[in-house]
């Protein structure tokens, strides 16, 4: 087995590890531990929210979810002889939930999905889903089923949601100075238009004094992907992945978490991926001077690995962008015409008997495939999603005799 160069006890909070981790970006959090080039490692990994969410049938924890503590990442750990312009080299050897274990804490047998309400981050759907929801999913192997949403059952493309190296100070800057000028434009806006730094709650590994000061003031909150990687949750980052990291400061200063067991494209809930703890195995290596030798200057590349369910047959949802509600014409919006297609199956599977937000949960969790299939005919844009129907119990493809309706219980929803 590979070293492990951070381990999780997931019967205590990140903040009472024996090494804690850290919830903010910022090139100032101390590494956790420094390993060399061409090492393989084990990163053990917390729920993303701290534990915050349980296997209950209530929703009331998502509504009530505390985000200033999110997301809680595992690092930084230290690459011996990395320098800014380097390029790291990372492949995922395996991951998965943690192992040998069931109890209370997602990853430990179970995992769940949430739809945020709207007064607390918000979903990609959430002017139609304003109020908070969750499914609880168990896991047998690859594949997980739901007592919140029966008649589905699928094989999970587990990955991790969020890996990255620490920005310089100088990037940090242009973070919050650009995310700051996009919320002055509309400083009121539920949900918020991004989420600038903030002491609460700041979590900045074994810092201390002055330095732990500085990381809560300035350190970027780690919602949204960034130059630095971060927040990706592409659904194929898995086993056999190879990811090029930009290094931009010594050392790297590689962190991560925010493992998934399975997600669709998009994460369309906010967390609408099966979230749990786990584990993950890494090699990491460095090419040198390799940001400037290959271009990578403002984002990762990835090389996908080829482990995947081998669903073969979808029934596809299209949009356009078009606000249907005022019929409004937009120009080239893939925003929309994404959001129209999830909409659109939505709608399709409530003629089954699954309730909205049953629907909702699904389409963020099951390996749905999201594509953009147009953006040159103006003024529509076009978006496409592909839904597997082997998932399904029964055959979801229209056909003269009707959909099969039947009473398909209810997700935990909250009071």
């Amino acid at each position: 087995m590979p070293d492990v160069v951070f381990s999780v006890d997931q019967a205590r909070s990140m903040r009472d590890q024996a090494v804690p981790g850290h919830n903010r970006w910022h090139p100032d959090v101390p590494p956790a531990v420094t390993v060399r080039p061409d090492s393989t490692i084990r990163v053990e990994c917390r729920e993303w929210t701290d534990g915050q969410i349980g296997n209950n049938d209530s929703a009331n924890d998502v509504r009530d979810v505390d985000l200033t503590h999110a997301h809680m990442l595992s690092g930084p750990i230290a690459i011996e002889g990395a320098e800014p312009g380097d390029l790291l080299v990372v492949d995922i050897l395996d991951l998965g939930p943690v192992p040998q274990e069931t109890g209370d804490s997602p990853g430990q047998g179970w995992g769940y999905t949430g739809i945020f309400s709207k007064q607390n981050g918000g979903g990609f759907l959430t002017d139609r889903f304003p109020d908070a929801y969750k499914a609880i999913w168990d896991f047998a192997g690859q594949k997980c089923t739901s007592r919140h949403i029966p008649g589905v059952s699928y094989t999970g493309i587990t990955h991790p949601g969020l890996f990255g190296t620490a920005p310089s100070p100088e990037l940090l800057g242009r973070w919050n100075a650009r995310e700051r000028a996009l919320i002055a434009t509309d400083p009121d806006r539920v949900p918020a238009l991004a989420l600038p730094p903030l002491e609460e709650n700041t979590l900045g590994g074994t810092a201390s004094g002055d330095v732990l000061a500085a990381i809560a003031r300035d350190g970027a909150r780690t919602v949204p992907a960034r130059e630095n990687g971060g927040n990706h949750d592409i659904k194929n980052f898995t086993r056999g992945s190879r990811v090029f990291y930009p290094v931009h400061v010594p050392g790297a200063l590689f962190s991560g978490g925010d493992l998934h067991f399975s997600q669709g494209d998009g994460e369309i809930t906010f967390c609408g991926a099966i979230e749990m703890g786990g584990f993950i195995d890494f090699h990491v290596d460095l090419i040198k001077g390799g940001m400037e030798t290959y271009g990578v200057t403002t984002n990762p590349i990835l090389i996908p690995g080829n482990v995947e369910p081998r669903y073969s047959e979808f029934l596809t949802f299209i949009g356009i962008g078009v606000d249907h509600e005022s019929d409004t014409q937009l120009y080239n919006d893939a925003t929309v015409a994404y959001r129209n297609a999830c909409l659109n199956a939505v709608t399709y599977l409530e003629k089954f008997g699954y309730s909205g937000a049953q629907a909702y949960l699904l389409l963020g969790s099951a390996p749905i495939e999201g594509r953009v299939s147009g953006v040159v005919d103006i003024p529509n844009a076009c978006c496409s999603l592909y839904l597997p129907t082997a998932i399904f119990d029964d055959d979801i493809r229209p056909s003269s005799s009707g959909p099969t309706r039947r009473d398909r219980g209810s997700c935990a929803v909250s009071s």
